[in-house]
């Protein structure tokens, strides 16, 4: 079967564009449909197991690329993204798509004026976890609830505000609980120690609170608190569920199915909706905690 292949770049190879570039090269079913010609980053690297760098400019013009993997640091993914939809080629782009909603909405409606694919990558709702939680909250009346999630150092400066570089986790509980409103927010800051924590207080549709909190700093290790209370009992954790297994693969899944034209007009406006909603929190966290300052 003569399979269409679409042309790919991967611009920026730090821990996400590596893991993009490994997958795009085994042989996978996504796979099969990308063809990855060369990676883009600002440093002269030459090649990488086999794989030619090419400059930004000639990843723009190339005919033969039809596809760009945004990996790079978050403060440079706006600009990437409008110059690759520019340039007419689908976009996928690793999460937070854009540190403001007024530059996401943008390039969604440059997307859609091009025809093209802009996809933001949500591998946290493709782990184990979130699939136990899925099925555990489903038909509950939600009492309150709370997520903590820590971890060593990010710097601000390239990852964006914590509420950006924390999205996924606000995507969790948007994904979980529904659209969310903000009631209050606090960031807590000790440039010096590397040390920062952010309070967020939310509260669903039907006014139930969920607080969410962001602790970073030297020491803190990788972990997920959660806590939820519902009519019908509370969930304090999550057991182990087992290992996640390729999600940056089954997140490609999602892309080649777009690419394909497999999914129907209504699952993407909800899943642009959600993706708006969750930037539009995020920026309205960052307003909140910026102008108590």
């Amino acid at each position: 079967l003569n399979t269409m292949k679409f042309g790919v770049v991967v611009v920026g190879v730090g821990r996400a564009g590596s893991v993009r570039m490994r997958d795009l090269r085994n042989p996978h079913p996504s796979s099969a449909f990308l063809n990855l010609i060369g990676f883009v980053s600002r440093r002269e690297l030459g090649s990488i197991d086999g794989v030619q760098q090419i400059s930004l400019e000639d990843a723009l013009s190339s005919q033969e690329v039809e596809v760009a993997y945004i990996c790079s640091e978050s403060s440079s993914h706006e600009d990437y993204i409008r110059q690759f939809l520019n340039a007419g080629k689908h976009v996928l782009v690793e999460y937070p798509m854009t540190l403001s909603l007024a530059a996401a909405q943008e390039l969604w409606e440059l997307a859609e004026q091009k025809g093209k694919v802009l996809h933001e990558e949500h591998v946290e709702l493709l782990m184990e976890e979130f699939a136990f939680l899925k099925k555990e909250v489903v038909g509950k009346d939600l009492l309150k609830g709370s997520l903590l999630f820590t971890a060593g150092p990010l710097e601000e400066e390239r990852f964006g505000f914590p509420a950006f570089s924390g999205i996924s986790r606000l995507t969790w509980l948007v994904s979980l609980f529904g659209e969310l409103s903000l009631v209050s927010a606090t960031l807590e800051e000790r440039k010096e120690d590397q040390y920062m924590k952010m309070t967020v207080c939310l509260e669903t549709e039907k006014k139930s609170p969920l607080s969410w909190i962001e602790e970073k700093g030297p020491g803190l290790k990788r972990n997920r608190y959660l806590s939820f209370h519902f009519k019908s009992g509370s969930l304090e954790n999550v057991p182990n569920v087992g290992v996640n297994k390729n999600i940056f693969l089954k997140d490609q899944n999602i892309f080649v199915q777009k690419l394909l034209g497999q999914f129907s007009e209504k699952e993407l406006a909800a899943e642009k909706k959600r993706i708006l909603h969750c930037l539009g929190l995020a920026e309205e966290i960052q307003k909140y905690c910026c102008s108590r300052k």
